[in-house]
This record gives C-alpha cells, structure tokens and sequence, in this order.
C-alpha cells in the first residue's frame, strides 16, 4: 500500500523510564503495541528503547485524525499502564491534525513536556508487503 494522503499523521514521543521500572515498562509497551496490533487504527506503531539514558521512542503513523480519536478510544487502559512506569519527556506531532485532535493531545500533555508541530511538504508510505519497481 502507498499513500500520499496529506492527511497521515506521526507522533512521536519519548518517555523518561522511572528507574527501577525498565522491565515493567517493556511489559507495559509490549502489551499496548499488541493489542494496537491486533485492534488499534496505526498504520505503524513502533517503539525502541535507549537503556543507557533510559528513554524510549514510540512512533505511530495514523492515517488521519479520527484514527487518533478511534486509538483513543480503546487504548486508554493500555496508556495509563505504560505511564505508570515513565513520564512523556517530548511529543512530536508530524502532519497536521484536525482542531479536536489539537486540542486532546495538548490538554493530555498539559504543561509537562515540550509540544510540537510540523507540517508535512511531501511524502509517502510503502509497507513491506508491496511490490517494488
């Protein structure tokens, strides 16, 4: 599959792992990217981890702003898990997410962390299961 939808959206965030929490942590992420996996509206989840700074990266690639509203919907459990063990350091937001979506990632962020927005200029998504030229 390829898209050149300008309306693909990335986030990524990085979480500071509480000491002493790193494996609860990676049950908690392994659980959450399962169950988005199997349910969830991402056309990507990926997330990796820096144990020497104790950061971790998650990326999630959705394909417009009502699914961030559908991964919303049914992950919370699975968020609040994960953020037993960390706290969001940055989130970045790539492409440009309706006013609603605006509004949910900055009221859930609050003021703890960094928050930004990039517009996208150009760009597509080729998954491992198309055929190349």
């Amino acid at each position: 599959m390829t898209t050149q939808d300008n309306t693909i959206l990335l986030f990524r965030n990085t979480m500071r792992i509480t000491d002493g929490h790193l494996e609860s942590f990676r049950g908690a992420i392994a659980r959450a990217v399962e169950f988005a996996r199997q349910h969830g509206p991402q056309l990507m989840v990926e997330t990796f981890v820096d144990e020497e700074r104790m950061l971790a990266h998650s990326f999630q690639l959705y394909r417009d702003s009502d699914a961030v509203r559908v991964h919303w919907r049914l992950a919370d459990p699975y968020i609040r898990e994960v953020m037993e063990h960390c706290r969001v350091e940055r989130f970045e937001v790539y492409g440009e997410p309706d006013a609603e979506v605006v509004a949910g990632v900055r009221s859930a962020l609050g003021e703890q962390c960094p928050l930004t927005f990039s517009s996208r200029i150009a760009g597509f998504v080729r998954f491992a299961a198309e055929p190349r030229t």
